[in-house]
């Protein structure tokens, strides 16, 4: 096993990651609302293209930090985490510029006019239900997740190791759903961005 990297400070901890989680549920609700009028000069959309290629290299990363503590190969496996963690961190950035920048897409809305039209459901058909139900779960567990997974990080930086077990044998498949599911997401609506 590591060496903890954290002394243990639970109250500070519960502090920290609660705030933390509710600024960022906050802001992304809150700045999500807005949609800022700027020509950068470029593509707005690249961020949605950055956010599945970050959201694709989480996935491989939680991945490859599963295999690595199965091998016993702890300090692989928190190198991976962290890098998770640093890229969730890029991801917020660029998911909140993307939506700031470009608005909403809407799942079928081939003529861009920013209503779905009747017409326009039926050429979707069925996969607008598929899309809608992942693109549901995708956000709901996105909103939840930040705590658990501050928490399990924590539970092993502070080396304590069979409650970062218990925490992780949950945290780790949300994260990999919605992980996975973004780029699931991008692919699905970004024929729908102008």
């Amino acid at each position: 096993m590591l060496v903890p990297s954290l002394t243990k400070n639970d109250q500070k901890a519960n502090w920290l990651i609660s705030i933390f989680s509710v600024v960022v549920f906050s802001a992304v609700v809150l700045l999500s609302r807005f949609k800022l009028e700027l020509n950068l000069g470029f593509n707005v959309h690249i961020f949605a293209t950055i956010n599945a290629f970050i959201n694709s290299a989480i996935a491989v990363l939680l991945i490859a930090a599963l295999v690595a503590v199965k091998n016993g190969k702890y300090g692989l496996h928190k190198r991976f985490m962290m890098t998770a963690l640093i890229l969730s961190i890029l991801f917020l950035v660029s998911y909140i510029a993307h939506h700031l920048l470009a608005g909403e897409a809407k799942f079928g809305d081939s003529n861009h006019d920013g209503i779905v039209s009747d017409d326009e459901k039926s050429v979707v058909g069925g996969i607008r239900m598929v899309y809608y139900f992942i693109l549901a779960t995708h956000i709901f567990l996105a909103a939840i997740i930040l705590p658990f997974i501050l928490f399990t990080a924590y539970r092993g930086l502070t080396g304590e190791y069979g409650t970062h077990k218990k925490l992780a044998r949950i945290t780790w498949p949300l994260w990999l759903y919605v992980a996975v599911t973004g780029p699931v997401v991008y692919y699905m609506i970004s024929p729908y961005y102008h």
